[in-house]
């Protein structure tokens, strides 16, 4: 019983003597701090959801944030992009450990860093017509727009010089071709500008003219690539860019400079024709076909003004030049014409046979990416004179031809028939429209009526002439409404359609002679 209570009184003193010391230790440890009770007085940060120290004031979480950021991007090369999630959530306490600035910023990074999006980096961009390349520095993006140049210059006469686009408020590059010869003669011009002032200005501006008056012969020019210049416009501007974002400086050339396909229009000029279409426009004929519904063939009639697709291989950086050239050539003359009065349009004779002269020529060709757009003579020698052909053509408007009736079914074409009339040819001299008997028929042009009456074959029938020499027909009449010498306008009632003379049904047989022989009136109506 004795040692039971001794037990007791040592366990009691046991907790006492640990409780004294736990108190001692709240006191006395450096680790805590006692605080006054003022309501919130210990705060705890959270990035991100993960607790980063403890603070007694809730300033210095967003100080150290800025602080842990900082020293982040002070050790990247790249842009930093990570989420950042900060709140601060207090309580009231007696005692509390506050974490040291130092931990919290350690604690802060190592959040960042885990939150990490992705890494970002500075870059240019490209942009032209639609298409952006994207590059990370400028010097790629100048070897990108001088590899553009390079396919139409040997060595750099002409070189890439980005500068501020001047049309654009924001800060944005652009591009232009600088010669190296003009951008020195820019300097030195500019150095001489103070002592080119009165009469030394005057003198030098007579020598100027004098020079520029002086005949040039052939040695004078400077041949080769005059100008080099950007076809599009071009505008660069910096970013930042995720790195799978970036092009290599290859895919940039490349994408510059290879030829694709840009589908385009081209208009319908007088005298044009499909084969010199496809040729000027460096497309295949079948191709060009395929592309247009309204072509069936290589013959299809085209109209001016009509609209054609073509597709012609083009870079989407596209590049203009002017190069001078020197070259022999034979040549023709432009041909000559003759005009008469009393002749139609249609009518032409040959009065004089051309033949080729042959010259020397210095010349300023422009062109836009490969194909040549124009050339300019600069000057020009002939060592033999083309002669030129010579044609006499009429100024006469040339007379219309009309269909006679009015509706009617085609029954029978002009040409070889299988099964005619009996007695009737084999051949069809004209054609038929199928029409009731009395129908109206008039003058397909305006004329002199040489033949009206009875027909024989022809049943009663109507020749009229025409002033450009041919001459209409209309047979199988019930009634004839003119007489011979009759002068008949374009559309004027002649006659009513019939069945006489050899037919088999009420019609109208129609005929074109030019020359005195029978044409096939289709191709000659409008």
């Amino acid at each position: 019983m004795k040692i039971t209570k001794y037990y007791r009184h040592v366990k009691t003193t046991y907790w006492k003597t640990a409780f004294l010391i736990a108190l001692a230790g709240l006191f006395l440890l450096p680790s805590y701090t006692k605080v006054e009770k003022t309501g919130n007085n210990v705060f705890e940060i959270t990035l991100n959801g993960e607790q980063v120290g403890i603070v007694s004031d809730t300033k210095e979480a967003e100080s150290l944030l800025w602080q842990a950021r900082k020293e982040i991007a002070r050790s990247e090369d790249t842009l930093f992009l990570t989420d950042a999630e900060l709140s601060v959530t207090g309580h009231e306490a007696y005692f509390a450990r506050f974490t040291g600035e130092d931990e919290i910023v350690a604690n802060m990074k190592e959040v960042l860093t885990a939150s990490q999006i992705k890494t970002i980096q500075p870059a240019f961009t490209i942009k032209i017509n639609q298409l952006m390349i994207n590059l990370s520095s400028v010097q790629e993006v100048s070897e990108a727009l001088q590899a553009a140049l390079d396919q139409y210059q040997e060595g750099q006469q002409f070189v890439a010089q980005l500068g501020p686009d001047q049309t654009r408020e924001l800060n944005v590059l652009t591009v232009e071709a600088k010669s190296a010869v003009e951008k020195k003669a820019e300097e030195a011009e500019e150095q001489d500008r103070p002592l080119m002032a009165g009469c030394a200005k005057a003198l030098a501006d007579m020598v100027k003219d004098t020079q520029a008056a002086k005949e040039l012969t052939f040695d004078d020019f400077d041949y080769g690539l005059t100008r080099l210049s950007y076809a599009d416009n071009v505008e660069i501007v910096e970013s930042y860019l995720p790195t799978d974002q970036i092009q290599s400086l290859a895919d940039a050339k490349d994408l510059l400079t290879k030829e694709q396909d840009q589908q385009q229009i081209y208009e319908v000029q007088q005298g044009d024709t499909l084969s010199e279409i496809a040729i000027n426009c460096n497309i295949p004929l079948d191709k060009m076909i395929e592309l247009n519904d309204s072509l069936e063939d290589e013959n299809s009639m085209i109209r001016v003004g009509e609209e054609l697709v073509i597709t012609s291989p083009e870079p989407a950086l596209s590049i203009d030049r002017q190069e001078e050239v020197y070259y022999e050539e034979d040549y023709e003359a432009d041909i000559q014409y003759v005009y008469n009065d009393d002749w139609y349009t249609t009518d032409t004779q040959v009065l004089q046979q051309p033949s080729a002269g042959h010259r020397k020529v210095a010349a300023l060709k422009s062109y836009h990416n490969k194909k040549e757009t124009e050339t300019e003579i600069l000057k020009e020698e002939v060592t033999v004179a083309a002669v030129p052909k010579i044609i006499e053509k009429g100024t006469k408007i040339p007379p219309t031809y009309i269909k006679p009736i009015s509706g009617g079914r085609l029954s029978s074409q002009f040409g070889r028939r299988k099964a005619p009339t009996r007695g009737a040819s084999t051949y069809h001299k004209g054609i038929d429209w199928a029409t009731p008997v009395g129908t109206k028929v008039v003058a397909s042009s305006a004329g002199t009526v040489v033949r009206a009456g009875w027909g024989s074959g022809y049943g009663y029938v109507v020749y009229i002439n025409h002033a450009d020499g041919r001459q209409t027909r209309y047979g199988h009449l019930s009634k004839v409404l003119v007489r011979v010498g009759d002068q008949v306008s374009q559309g004027q009632k002649i006659a009513l359609s019939g069945n006489t003379g050899r037919s088999t049904g009420a019609h109208l047989h129609f005929e074109i002679l030019i020359g005195g022989a029978q044409v096939n009136p289709l191709n000659y109506l409008n």
